[in-house]
């Protein structure tokens, strides 16, 4: 008897465990409904791949000779979920680095750090290995944007609309040279809706 309540235990701990597989990054998994990574990835992508294909690309580098330096600003979520702004942002920095055709420069948290290391360098560097001040190259534009959703509930039925705008403006005169929106719908039916 005690046999068989130790075989009942076992069998009903390993039907509770957690089970655990390994899936390739860019695999599509939609388990809730929620804004989720394979968005971030498609919206970044496309958007920027919209970004490199207008014409301020072109019209700034015939006048300068010389390819647009971006900085990404402040891109807010205003959502009614939790979105992680910053694995949006860093999809869009890959692409428009990747590019080949934008340069981008560091945001203004990464600057300080990089100015620091800069002025310990000059303390306690070799002089020929130093790496100076003031050799900042510029932005020329920033990217902005905010995400944004709408939510139609009845029962157990739901529609989750988002809507991301992005828009590049030059910061020599304050010119919003691109405007970019990608909407995404998505239909959940599910017995447990999160809102």
């Amino acid at each position: 008897m005690r046999y068989w309540i130790i075989v009942v235990t076992a069998l009903f701990l390993t039907a509770c465990a957690t089970s655990v597989e390994r899936v390739a990054t860019d695999s599509t998994i939609d388990l809730s409904g929620a804004w989720n990574d394979t968005d971030s990835r498609l919206v970044a992508e496309e958007m920027i791949q919209d970004a490199l294909s207008r014409p301020w690309l072109t019209d700034y580098t015939n006048r300068t000779g010389q390819r647009p330096a971006v900085i990404v600003g402040t891109v807010r979520n205003l959502s009614h979920e939790h979105i992680n702004v910053n694995t949006f942002v860093a999809d869009m920095e890959r692409a428009l680095v990747n590019s080949g055709r934008v340069d981008f420069v560091a945001s203004r948290g990464e600057r300080s750090e990089i100015r620091e290391e800069r002025i310990d360098q000059d303390l306690n560097a070799r002089e020929d290995t130093r790496n100076a001040a003031g050799q900042e190259l510029g932005a020329d534009f920033m990217l902005k944007g905010q995400i944004n959703t709408i939510i139609d509930v009845e029962g157990k039925e739901q529609v989750r609309y988002y809507q991301v705008d992005l828009t590049l403006i030059s910061l020599a005169d304050n010119r919003k040279v691109w405007l970019g929106q990608k909407k995404i719908k998505k239909y959940v039916k599910n017995a447990k809706l999160r809102y």
